[in-house]
């Protein structure tokens, strides 16, 4: 049975969840910010307070499936393009890397700068060729690209599963 909340309460949750959803959709624009993650949060705390339900169980399974997606995917595009246009794994393990420690030393366009400045920098000393190392930038540029038009399609997803679970 569903916990029986105050209508003002269950109102406030909703407001709340679709603001926290907002952010999180919208944050995705900073290739680091986990806002797939951020939707499924505030997913789970409108399950918690208002009740899963019988749907709201296998849609809220449903948008945990897509807020791992989401957090994948960022990762996975980016290296694949920059891989696909002649990147050493070592050179993207540091970008990466780089991107994740400059988005938590200067949050949050440290990694947007650090990443591909990495990149760039170990593949001319890699090839000793700056066009073959923006090249291979260009790819990961690109994958960033991708993967942020992905997460927001499936921001948009999670939310839409969402929707049908708190308003129908």
């Amino acid at each position: 049975m569903e916990p029986t909340i105050p209508l003002w309460l269950e109102s406030l949750v909703v407001v709340l969840s679709i603001a926290t959803m907002v952010v999180g959709l919208f944050g995705l624009i900073i290739p680091i910010f986990p806002g797939n993650v951020i939707i499924w949060v505030a997913a789970l705390v409108y399950g918690l307070v208002v009740g899963f339900g019988r749907l709201g169980a296998w849609l809220f399974v449903m948008i945990t499936l897509l807020a791992i997606a989401g957090a994948l995917t960022d990762n996975i595009m980016m290296a694949g393009k920059a891989r696909q246009s002649g990147a050493s794994w070592w050179s993207i393990l540091v970008a990466l890397l780089g991107g994740v420690i400059g988005t938590l030393v200067f949050p949050p366009i440290g990694g947007l700068i650090a990443a591909p400045l990495l990149l760039f920098g170990m593949e001319v000393w890699h090839h000793r060729d700056q066009d073959k190392a923006w090249k291979v930038t260009r790819g990961l540029l690109v994958g960033w690209g991708l993967a942020f038009v992905v997460r927001f399609i499936i921001g948009v997803f999670q939310i839409g599963l969402w929707a049908v679970w708190a308003f129908l």
